[in-house]
């Protein structure tokens, strides 16, 4: 037999293997190979076909002719799957394993097709070194990661959201991965594997991205957009986005408006919450799954607390004053995914004593605290955060949790309940603390009764931190610094650090992010400024003789502690 040689292709041109029941050439077994890509089938399987033998025979003659070794569950069964380098959604759509050899750090490529070259040169990549290459069964695969499923019940099932009624378990649909693997769908196997991996990434957020040629899988991990996987079929992508329109309670002829939704998975005893946005282009349908993992930071840190955030101590006290005042407002500042909301649950958890009202209107309810009465916003309904906020004046709150302020109406709202003896928690959307007043005043709030009932706003970021599996001094550049803003001198005796990249935190350099913050407090000199409408130049400079620290000096102490880069940095503060 005559096949083409490289490095993953070294055939074996000598062996008499099994020839008296495979008598086949080259040509008619590339051409098999072709057959078996266009009806989707296994190579191993078309060839025990077509010469009426056990797969598991085709499978030694594939191997023994490509030099490889033959693994069957037993030999599978017997390694240590490394999902962390090659993602289970991977290894579910493309039928291929990386293990790692019981007592070694050998890897091993599992594949179920020996000619697709591009395939194993992607799994050396994800390895960071060569790797040996065996032959396995589509079926055997797919076994081993049902088992592996089986034991990590990542996924159990699938809920999808309806406006009519509440969810039982009658409404639930059993898609565990274990059952996407055996489903015939293409398109259950690529969504439910996906969801799987990106809960396990630690994902925010998962994009379904159309390409003319099929669909680009992306997730947001740490505040930034990775590539996860491609795959190139049309017709396979949009099966996936009228699966995930199903889930969603969309409607799937519909492709012409952008369409909202929701669904849940329950992940071993919790429920997470799945919104689901999906947008036309001109390729056919794009989606975005905002992932709302209500208790991720109670699994991690054991409880809701703001020492889980990571801010400094001084800030902390700040923090932690503003949330016990008797009356005002405290306003969270930053952008969408920096942890806003998460930062007034800490708050309002850490300050709860069972004495006190306490009440919250959130689009949605990110996370449940006993003994607080939370009011999710519906539109549809007519709950909006307006209305919502009137009801609960007259519910006799003390202190009052307002998602999000969005409009003059609500703006004007929660400013006279800060002003009648309620402490209201918030947040809104701006760049920095300064940027705050420009924003209520764009709404037509009045600037002296807004200043009046503010006790002070808190902006943050979340900031990368490097892989501590990775972490490594270097010398910047001096224009770096300088970019930066920021002299050499200054910087004389500090050591720079970064991640290298390597497999623990998918060759970016870092894992996991902590927030920095800047606060302003208000006192009468800083309102009376404001109300005169002062050039903003001399309210910052008040406000730092009165001790506020920017975000970029916050972010600056993580480089001097070796925690972040400067270009980590400059990418979350640049605008400041």
């Amino acid at each position: 037999m005559q096949l083409p040689h490289n490095q993953y292709l070294q055939i074996d041109h000598e062996s008499p293997a099994l020839q008296d029941l495979v008598a086949i050439t080259s040509s008619e077994l590339f051409h098999l190979h072709a057959k078996a890509k266009s009806l989707g089938q296994c190579l191993v399987n078309l060839l025990a076909q077509n010469f009426d033998i056990k797969p598991r025979q085709a499978g030694a003659y594939l191997a023994l002719q490509f030099q490889m070794s033959f693994y069957e569950s037993f030999e599978l069964n017997q390694q240590h799957a490394r999902f962390d380098l090659w993602p289970m959604s991977k290894a579910n759509t493309c039928a291929s394993l990386l293990l790692q050899q019981a007592d070694s750090i050998q890897l091993i490529g599992v594949v179920a097709d020996p000619f697709d070259t591009d395939m194993m040169a992607l799994m050396e990549q994800a390895a960071f070194e060569n790797l040996i290459f065996v032959l396995a069964t589509k079926e055997d695969i797919h076994a081993y990661l049902t088992q592996q499923e089986s034991s990590l019940r990542a996924v159990d099932s699938l809920i999808p959201i309806s406006n009519s009624k509440t969810n039982t378990d009658s409404d639930i649909e059993l898609l565990s991965l274990s059952s996407a693997t055996n489903s015939a769908s293409p398109a259950v196997q690529l969504l439910n594997s996906t969801l799987y991996d990106a809960l396990g990434d630690g994902a925010s957020d998962v994009h379904l991205e159309t390409l003319p040629n099929g669909l680009c899988v992306r997730f947001r991990i740490d505040g930034v957009l990775e590539t996860i996987t491609q795959i190139h079929d049309r017709a396979q992508a949009e099966q996936t986005i009228s699966r995930l329109k199903v889930l969603a309670d969309l409607d799937i002829a519909e492709q012409r408006i952008p369409q909202d939704g929701s669904f849940q998975v329950r992940v071993q005893d919790r429920v997470i919450d799945l919104r689901v946005s999906i947008m036309p282009s001109i390729h056919g349908e794009d989606a975005v799954i905002r992932i709302l993992d209500k208790q991720a930071m109670i699994k991690a840190h054991g409880k809701l607390s703001l020492e889980a955030l990571g801010f400094e101590a001084s800030a902390l006290k700040t923090l932690r004053n503003l949330a016990q005042s008797a009356y005002g407002m405290l306003l969270v500042t930053g952008p969408t995914g920096s942890g806003k909301t998460t930062t007034l649950y800490a708050a309002l958890a850490e300050t709860y004593s069972g004495k006190e009202k306490i009440i919250t209107i959130e689009d949605p309810v990110e996370y449940q605290l006993p003994g607080i009465l939370q009011i999710p916003v519906n539109e549809k309904k007519g709950l909006s955060f307006a209305r919502g906020l009137r009801s609960i004046l007259r519910h006799d709150p003390d202190k009052i949790m307002v998602g999000e302020i969005r409009d003059r109406e609500t703006a004007e709202i929660a400013v006279q309940s800060a002003l009648t003896g309620h402490l209201v928690l918030t947040t809104v959307h701006a760049n920095n603390v300064f940027d705050v007043f420009g924003r209520f005043t764009h709404m037509g709030l009045d600037p002296y009764t807004f200043v009046s009932s503010l006790n002070g706003i808190w902006a943050q970021r979340l900031v990368r931190m490097n892989c501590v599996h990775c972490n490594l001094p270097y010398t910047p550049a001096p224009q770096e610094l300088k970019n930066m803003g920021l002299r050499e001198a200054d910087y004389l005796g500090v050591v720079f650090k970064r991640g290298s990249g390597c497999g623990d935190c998918r060759v970016s350099g870092f894992k996991g992010r902590r927030a920095i913050a800047e606060f302003l407090l208000l006192d009468d000199e800083l309102r009376e400024m404001i109300v005169q409408r002062l050039p903003m130049r001399q309210i910052k400079e008040a406000a730092g003789l009165k001790g506020t620290r920017s975000l970029l000096e916050s972010a600056l102490e993580m480089v001097r502690e070796g925690v972040t880069t400067l270009e980590e940095v400059r990418r979350v503060t640049l605008s400041n």
